[in-house]
């Protein structure tokens, strides 16, 4: 930031435009040591995972990517494991203030609040109850369910009003006459073209996902056909944690589905719209399927799929469908961490006058949005 007074000219720097406003500090701590909490338990359980597990450490690094690797943990799946790093990473991020991890967090709230839901659907059958009586450490893990809802209602309740203040375009034109700046002299503002560029790249994540969401969606609907499950048992087994039969922290490939699909939904629409403050939970999500994405490749590829002929086109579509997943995520996980993408860049400050008004100040207010 430059400012002048008759000869002599600031040049301290600005507060920071990616990091939360004072105000907000306690909600973010409070929402990052949450999921911190809840993270460290399901790091916990990764490690008793490995110690009872047939294998060493080595084997649960390979398992973390191939899926055909001897390694074989009961406690926990991929997605669990890509749930904890994913927890871990957004309470640094909100423990530290960073703007970014807000909707991040929201995002991991919301889906940990969905996963305690179908958890204590479960609970509602006497039998179910019973195998968490019966199992040695069914207390454990239904204390580490509790957790989690706890963190869950603390993220939801603590971070949706922790919303940076807006600057108006009136109140900045006043600001800009009070310092005796010159109005604007381009057709267009650099703040108004530092905007159309964020809502730009944000539509096409939006775009992407919304794709990924159609094919699952599609991909699902004729696995039902051909399995010929009904609407009713798929959404009993997505929804209710009973149907498992055992207590496990894992979860059902029904819920696991059904529950991405509402996220890029979810999600694609709120970036279509141009909704900037949803970068962090697009990079969030985006990285989680990537490394879900990546273990389907790897599994493609130590089967042998890429050296053998196409023989159905189930077998085509499934190629097709992974594909184009794993350009999707990619491409969402570049552009969500590009500085082009952020809603607290500075687009002025990268270009030379005119464009950027000489010694007008027109740079965006750093806690806008």
């Amino acid at each position: 930031m430059v400012m002048q007074d008759g000869g002599a000219v600031d040049v301290r720097p600005g507060p920071d435009p990616g990091r939360a406003a004072p105000e907000h500090a306690r909600a973010y701590r409070t929402a990052g040591a949450a999921l911190a909490a809840y993270g460290g338990a399901l790091t916990a359980w990764t490690v008793y995972g490995i110690i009872q597990g047939d294998g060493g450490v080595g084997d649960f690094f390979e398992g973390l990517f191939n899926p055909r690797a001897s390694f074989f943990m009961w406690t926990l799946g991929p997605g669990e494991w890509a749930l904890v790093v994913a927890l871990l990473a957004v309470a640094v991020g909100a423990l530290a203030l960073r703007r970014v991890a807000r909707t991040g967090a929201l995002l991991l709230g919301w889906v940990i609040l969905a996963q305690s839901a179908r958890e204590i659907v479960g609970l509602c059958h006497a039998g179910y109850r019973q195998v968490y009586a019966t199992e040695a450490l069914g207390g454990w893990m239904l204390a580490t369910r509790g957790l989690g809802l706890v963190a869950a209602l603390v993220v939801v309740v603590s971070l949706p009003y922790a919303v940076e203040r807006a600057a108006g375009g009136t109140e900045t034109a006043r600001a800009e006459a009070r310092d005796g700046l010159r109005p604007a002299v381009t057709k267009r503002s650099c703040a108004d073209t530092d905007s159309w560029w964020r809502r730009r790249l944000s539509r096409i994540c939006g775009v992407l996902f919304l794709g990924m969401a159609a094919l699952r969606i599609a991909w699902t609907v004729w696995g039902m056909s051909k399995e010929r499950i009904d609407v009713g048992t798929y959404l009993r087994s997505a929804l209710d944690g009973s149907t498992a039969g055992s207590v496990q922290l894992s979860h059902s490939s029904e819920f696991t589905t059904l529950s991405s699909v509402v996220v890029l939904l979810v999600l694609g629409v709120l970036a279509v719209r141009g909704d900037r403050d949803v970068r962090g939970a697009l990079l969030v999500f985006a990285a989680v399927e990537l490394y879900l994405t990546v273990r389907t490749v790897v599994l493609l590829t130590v089967t042998g799929f890429f050296g053998g002929p196409f023989v159905t086109g189930e077998s085509t579509l499934s190629l097709v469908m992974t594909a184009y997943e794993l350009a999707a995520t990619t491409s969402v996980v570049v552009l969500a961490t590009g500085r082009s993408f952020s809603a607290y860049g500075s687009y002025e400050e990268r270009l030379s006058p005119p464009c950027a008004g000489g010694s007008r100040r027109s740079w965006p207010d750093g806690r806008a949005g």
